[in-house]
């Protein structure tokens, strides 16, 4: 008799464990704290087929041999990913990415190092200011968080869609339409990509755009949906530094088929785009901000970007945690610092680091 859910919830049940990855039925592994250790729960095939059935089937969304992966939420919040023959050989594999259930609020990232009250109170400003933000990192460095918990200070009035390939950002406000990209079917029919979403979204009568991860083309819509008009506009990305996320965003946008001078996309980046905010999950298995950084247009024929926050490492304590502090770093105020004095939403000391 199949076990797999059972095995599954109780994987899941332990709040201790942030990722559970089954790499076929002969190895299963878990994070825990930032370190990963083999466990004796194998999930065997008849285990994974009811995974699949539970998870996938009843969702709309089945595993097959013609569609042998596949991503969905689940209903903690948690994303599961799952890919199997034939393009897994050693089984069916199966990563969880956990949803923490002790985040509530920006106040808990404070609290777990991840980022300073300034620079929290500097992100929630550019929220209610309706600031163009990307949250880049790797894998696992926990930018879909940090704009999880940003998004509560989204004024309640505003409309807000989100578009994502998975659904899995979880977002309190009422006047709200997630929206999920749909895979072709065996036949290659019926596929919904990014692009036809961020597309549709412009006719939604939208406040904010947020986008669960841009990779593709639809880079493109993203920065046009920027510049004409949709501000606070927010998208997570992956790259590990704000120099290396406007490149990639141009080699995205060029991607697309678009023809245009290099030049004017580097023109098009850097006056659209505001914040670029840099996350890293470090040795410590810390996640923490490491580059707050705004785009200033083009200089040299580059965009140009200004450090605004940095995160100083400055060694190890004896138990290995990174010591460190969050230092403003930038020579001028952002762009935007006089229009946000009008608004009464920032103030020259929240740049200061006394």
């Amino acid at each position: 008799m199949a076990e797999g859910m059972q095995k599954l919830r109780k994987l899941l049940g332990d709040e201790k464990i942030t990722e559970i990855m089954v790499n076929g039925p002969n190895a299963t592994f878990l994070e825990v704290q930032g370190h990963k250790y083999k466990i004796d729960t194998l999930f065997t095939d008849e285990d994974m087929q009811e995974i699949i059935d539970e998870v996938f089937n009843k969702v709309g969304k089945p595993i097959s041999y013609y569609n042998p992966s596949g991503d969905v939420c689940l209903e903690d919040g948690s994303r599961l990913n799952l890919i199997t023959y034939p393009l897994a050989r050693c089984g069916t594999t199966l990563t969880i990415r956990k949803f923490d259930r002790q985040l509530h609020s920006i106040d808990d990232l404070i609290e777990k190092g991840t980022l300073s009250r300034k620079m929290a109170d500097f992100l929630i400003a550019c929220i209610k200011g309706q600031v163009n933000i990307l949250f880049s990192g790797a894998t696992g460095s926990g930018k879909t968080t940090t704009m999880e918990m940003l998004s509560y200070h989204i004024p309640e009035q505003e409309r807000i869609v989100t578009i994502e390939d998975t659904a899995e950002l979880i977002l309190h406000q009422e006047n709200l339409v997630p929206m999920e990209t749909r895979s072709p079917d065996e036949h290659g029919k019926g596929e919904v990509t990014l692009r036809d979403l961020i597309r549709n979204s412009l006719r939604m009568r939208p406040d904010r755009i947020i986008v669960g991860e841009v990779r593709g083309p639809e880079a493109l819509d993203m920065i046009q949906a920027m510049s004409t008009g949709h501000r606070g506009t927010l998208a997570v990305i992956h790259g590990n530094s704000p120099q290396e996320i406007t490149s990639r965003l141009e080699t995205l946008i060029l991607s697309s088929g678009i023809k245009l001078p290099v030049h004017e996309i580097r023109r098009m980046i850097g006056n659209t785009l505001n914040i670029i905010v840099q996350q890293e999950r470090m040795a410590d298995g810390v996640r923490r901000i490491t580059q707050i950084s705004e785009a200033r247009g083009v200089e040299r024929e580059e965009v140009a970007l200004q450090d605004i926050y940095v995160f100083r490492r400055e060694g190890k304590t004896a138990d290995g945690r990174i010591k460190g502090s969050f230092q403003t770093v930038m020579r001028m105020y952002p762009r935007f610092f006089a229009e946000f004095q009008r608004l009464g939403i920032l103030d020259e000391k929240i740049f200061s680091d006394h």
